[in-house]
């Protein structure tokens, strides 16, 4: 073998048992990612950020002539930050590189020609001057704007010789914040995407293990945030979000995903022949599929007032269990044939959309000649009398009233909710300033709406399956006699629902 050849394998030996015992397992395949971004989310303690000081020096001293752009948002905030841990870094494994510390400019250069250049995006006339950026480190980057990123992008476009490469690092933050919604939310073909955790981190020091720990038993949710790093919420949330971030960790995937097709009437609304097709983007998930004789309800939310999606929400209304769930942003005549077909296939279902936008869904499924829709009281605009009229109406009164009561069985039976998109808008409902519960600014309600809608008129549909032998009753167990006795009217109520009259 020839004699430099063998002295470059040893040198690359040597180097790559060095990168072994100085960084944690996790991140060592990033190392070779040469994708255009590299996005880090980790809890407090992963080791995202030293990882990410670690590779761009890495580069830095072996690729001669890098021109390294190293950000947050406010420019004050670099020097305690990624400016000294990287001259730390330099110290304990790059003494030999060369690098020479500016430490009012805030750059460090080095004998091959790299610089590392540091700017907040606050610090307009530095970020001017600087040009022919090679790389980008973007430290907090959940604390920048999406069109301060975009402007960050379009400045990596020089001729180099070397991949071009924007790191991104930060810790979990809302769940609609647009770096979840644009690198996690799709697979964008040029970027990779890591998450870690303090679990990922054999460095961290003993004290700050137990640190983190103890956030379990003292504030449960930051533990699962900021700890074990899954997205949060910025508001203060409607529901109990520890309770709604475990579920999500329970979930089984659908039984099924796809949509009901039909043969179309010439009149254009009838519909006949209806059929379940399999279809992994289609807009209905089944949880759970109807039982003959069984009874059930769907509560419907329909777009309008800044809303984009129509949603049904399916539940079994013996048990309030959430069965189906349709959700899309077609129109208003595709979403009514959809709910008619979700209704009959559920056994003739009760159907309760909402009408506070459009009646064109209600009256289409009347025409349609569906036979069990939602009937709502209203007072007469003259004598005063009530009369009566299909579809459930939203409004000052009736909004508090059911969302009161979806957050009563939130707050008792949360295993009863199956689909992740509902769970994950239940995470953006907060209080505003004004404490009225709506969802969080760029985030959906319409899945929480259509499920408070269903559980809300639940009463008006039967309670029993078809057919079934009434009997004296189930045996109950000492736990479930204890929690009636505990219980409140309207949760005794919920409880029967569910498992069924005792024997007497």
């Amino acid at each position: 073998m020839d004699e430099k050849r063998l002295d470059r394998l040893l040198d690359t030996a040597l180097w790559w048992k060095n990168i072994k015992q100085t960084n944690n397992k996790a991140f060592l395949p990033l190392f070779f990612d040469e994708h255009r971004y590299l996005v880090l989310k980790g809890g407090g303690g992963s080791g995202k950020s030293i990882f990410a000081g670690r590779k761009v020096l890495e580069r830095v001293t072996s690729e001669p002539g890098h021109r390294w752009l190293v950000c947050r948002k406010v420019a004050r905030t670099l020097r305690a930050s990624c400016f000294d841990q990287l001259r730390d870094q330099i110290a304990e494994f790059y003494p030999d590189a060369g690098a020479k510390v500016n430490k009012s400019d805030m750059t460090i250069t080095f004998a091959n020609g790299s610089v590392i250049l540091f700017a907040g995006l606050d610090d307009v006339e530095k970020l001017k001057s600087i040009y022919n950026i090679t790389g980008i480190w973007i430290e907090e980057a959940s604390e920048l704007e999406e069109s301060d990123f975009d402007q960050l992008d379009i400045r990596l476009r020089t001729d180099f010789p070397y991949y071009l490469q924007i790191i991104l690092t930060f810790n979990p933050i809302a769940i609609t914040h647009w770096l979840k919604r644009r690198f996690f939310d799709r697979k964008d073909p040029r970027a990779t995407t890591h998450e870690s955790t303090y679990k990922d981190n054999r460095f961290l020091i003993q004290e700050a293990r137990e640190t983190l720990e103890a956030f379990k038993d003292t504030d449960p949710y930051y533990y699962m945030v900021y700890a074990l790093g899954q997205w949060g919420v910025t508001g203060k949330t409607v529901f109990n979000a520890k309770a709604i971030s475990a579920r999500l960790e329970l979930l089984q995937a659908p039984l099924r995903t796809g949509l009901f097709e039909y043969d179309e009437a010439a009149d254009g609304i009838h519909i006949s022949n209806i059929r379940w097709v399999d279809d992994p983007s289609g807009p209905v998930k089944i949880y759970r599929e109807p039982e003959a004789g069984r009874p059930y309800v769907v509560g419907g939310d329909t777009a309008g007032d800044g809303s984009d999606w129509f949603v049904a929400q399916t539940l079994d209304n013996i048990t309030g269990e959430q069965v189906c769930i349709v959700r899309h942003q077609y129109d208003e005549d595709t979403y009514a044939k959809q709910v008619y077909a979700l209704g009959m296939y559920y056994n003739e279902a009760m159907l309760g959309p909402e009408t506070n936008y459009s009646t064109f869904p209600v009256k289409m499924l009347d025409l349609m000649g569906y036979q069990n829709l939602y009937v709502r009281e209203l007072p007469d605009n003259y004598g005063g009398a009530l009369r009566h009229a299909f579809g459930f109406e939203t409004n000052a009164k009736t909004r508090p009233v059911i969302l009161a009561e979806l957050i009563r069985v939130a707050r008792d039976h949360m295993e009863l909710f199956n689909d992740e998109t509902t769970l994950l808008e239940m995470l953006t409902f907060v209080r505003n300033e004004k404490l009225r519960p709506e969802a969080e600014p760029g985030a959906h309600d319409d899945c929480v709406m259509a499920l408070a809608i269903a559980h809300f008129i639940r009463p008006q549909q039967s309670m029993e399956v078809k057919g079934e032998k009434k009997t004296g009753g189930r045996k109950w167990s000492e736990d479930m006699w204890e929690d009636y006795n505990k219980a409140t009217a309207s949760e005794r109520e919920l409880l029967l629902r569910m498992w069924g009259e005792p024997e007497r």
